[in-house]
């Protein structure tokens, strides 16, 4: 099979899957981190041999090798950054706050605040082995295991929207409250500083949403990133060992955080498949519905809203790699094609804006 037959997926698997040597934008000073490790980690022992991860558009993430066990350290990217942006002390300080509970994520080692040892602030974690699947659609798997991959990836995010973010510790970790405003805010300014084409669509949804914002009616957890290719499934079970890539987390409206999952249906891979129920994949009604069964909710109105929401957050995100292939600091090759993907997600988003009553 050549390249040109594979699906999209599949070249994105096959770019982001594995490690390789670090590259020379990324090298870190290996000496450094062995005796940071020493001292910071608990029963470290080395010698230490260091790749990095091909995946990840964000924050450089490197494979730590030692003769007994393996860690992944993720740091900020060097160079010119967006405010707010490559948060990875509030990466380890939510994924701190969840192991104690058994919530599935990577076991955090250590935070370095001090740039002097590698350049920029990072954190070690273990690594976590299984499977990490790239294609929603899961096609080399039987139906029964479809449809239970991708409601065990429910439950584990029902599971954080029920975590007592109070009980955990994380009453510091954002503000209860407007977090919709905020985050259209956010992402408005993303959008704004890293723009490179003028879109009228992307205007009218930057005056729209802030009009129109559905009550906010229930703080929590977010990750604001989830899907399945951010978590690792048992090697054989249908169940998450981990959830990773914290780095949007914060408290907010869960509302959010699930409707971009319903983004899959959509546009996603999930929105072409008419036969979702013979293939063993949930339909977005069986998944809304399980949903609200394990929240407690009674139901989810405002749908179109939050679709529009969710294209003009995407476009936020995706032209913020655009401003970082402008300005040197990408970390892909591929953070380029992410620039084709914004007038399309922006054109969408108006559409359900319009549904919802724009």
């Amino acid at each position: 099979m050549t390249d040109d037959e594979l699906s999209p997926e599949q070249i994105r698997e096959a770019q982001n899957t594995g490690v390789k040597p670090v590259d020379e934008r990324n090298r870190i000073d290996e000496g450094r981190l062995a005796e940071w490790m020493a001292a910071n980690v608990a029963d470290y022992q080395g010698p230490l041999t260091v790749n990095q991860f091909k995946g990840g558009q964000s924050n450089p993430t490197y494979e730590l090798a030692t003769p007994g066990q393996k860690y992944v350290l993720r740091r900020k990217p060097p160079g010119k950054l967006l405010p707010s942006a490559h948060a990875v002390d509030r990466e380890f300080k939510v994924i701190s706050a969840l192991h104690p509970t058994g919530f599935p994520v990577a076991r955090p080692y250590g935070l370095c605040t001090d740039d002097d040892v590698l350049g920029t602030m990072f954190y070690v974690m273990e690594k976590v082995e299984g499977r990490v699947l790239w294609d929603q659609t899961l096609p080399a798997y039987p139906p029964a295991e479809r449809h239970a991959i991708h409601m065990a990836a429910l439950k584990t995010l029902a599971d954080l929207h029920n975590t007592d973010y109070h009980a955990v510790g994380l009453d510091d970790f954002g503000r209860p409250g407007n977090y919709m405003l905020r985050q259209i805010s956010r992402w408005t300014k993303q959008y704004k500083a890293s723009e490179t084409e003028h879109l009228e669509d992307m205007d009218r949804l930057i005056e729209w949403l802030p009009q129109s914002v559905p009550e906010d009616d229930q703080t929590t957890i977010v990750h604001a990133d989830y899907r399945l290719d951010n978590m690792i499934m048992h090697p054989t079970k249908s169940r998450v060992v981990a959830v990773l890539d914290w780095e949007l987390a914060t408290l907010g409206n869960p509302l959010a955080d699930f409707t971009y999952v319903l983004m899959q249906w959509v546009n996603g891979s999930l929105a072409a498949i008419s036969d979702l129920k013979e293939r063993g994949l949930p339909t977005m009604e069986e998944y809304v519905d399980e949903y609200c069964r394990l929240t407690g909710r009674k139901g989810l109105p405002e749908l179109n809203w939050y679709f529009a929401y969710n294209g003009f957050r995407l476009a936020g995100i995706l032209q913020g790699i655009v401003g970082r292939v402008r300005d040197g600091t990408a970390n892909s090759p591929q953070a380029a094609e992410q620039a084709a993907r914004v007038p399309g997600l922006v054109e969408a988003a108006w559409k359900y804006a319009k549904l919802a009553g724009a």
